[in-house]
């Protein structure tokens, strides 16, 4: 019997959450730019845990400047008021490398891949500050394409995205696999599109997972492409 990896020619990759994190957390990130700006000496966590409720309540987000400014804003609420000043330091910040985190298990799929001859693609919902990210993490080197929701003017689970990502690989839908750590974004964006698809659920890591098309870390993806079909 064939191998699956044989009838995959191509694999797409989600960004955040999937390749990097950041470092040490958004709350961190943001409690040390405003030390730095000396607007004040704010909790991390409670940065934290309102960045994280706030984005819950996001709603619709299109990764524009008034949507990341409203979200800072939400993280800041009740701690201090968030001025162009304080918002644009916390947006610059985040360009930098060294506010992210690349997960160890990354880099050894993509030249994996890479060695097979399967062509790459990073697909994700971000901004214009996405390609320079992945340059100063030399990410960006290991991708045939690189496919950003603002710049193709569709977010996932927008099928506009994933045929964005199948036209820069010239392949078809069939033969991609996309995985990614959102299952409505992710997981079902990449389905209704044709694509195969995993879940990553790295929280979820030395689990027995109940879902057939979950995995918990990236490495499992080669032993699911030499799998028989």
């Amino acid at each position: 019997m064939d191998a699956l990896g044989q009838n995959i020619r191509g694999v797409t990759l989600d960004v955040g959450g999937t390749l990097i994190s950041p470092h040490p957390s958004v709350g961190h990130v943001y409690a040390s730019v405003a030390k730095k700006l000396g607007v004040g000496d704010f909790s991390s966590e409670l940065l934290n845990k309102q960045f994280v409720a706030g984005w819950r309540e996001k709603g619709f987000f299109d990764y524009s400047l008034e949507n990341w400014r409203d979200l800072v804003k939400r993280s800041f609420a009740g701690i201090a008021p968030v001025t162009d000043e304080l918002f644009n330091a916390i947006y610059e910040e985040f360009s930098h490398a060294e506010c992210w985190r690349l997960y160890p298990d990354v880099l050894p799929l993509l030249k994996e891949l890479k060695d097979r001859g399967v062509k790459i693609a990073a697909v994700s919902n971000w901004d214009t500050r996405l390609r320079g990210l992945l340059e100063a993490i030399d990410l960006a080197k290991h991708f045939d394409a690189i496919i950003v929701s603002a710049e193709v003017g569709a977010t996932k689970p927008q099928k506009a995205i994933f045929e964005a990502a199948l036209k820069a690989l010239s392949l078809p839908a069939e033969h991609v696999l996309h995985i990614g750590d959102s299952e409505r974004e992710d997981f079902q964006g990449a389905r209704d599109a044709g694509m195969m698809s995993l879940l990553l659920s790295r929280e979820e890591q030395g689990k027995v997972l109940t879902k057939a098309e979950a995995i918990s870390d990236l490495s499992a993806v080669l032993r699911i492409l030499d799998k028989p079909v």
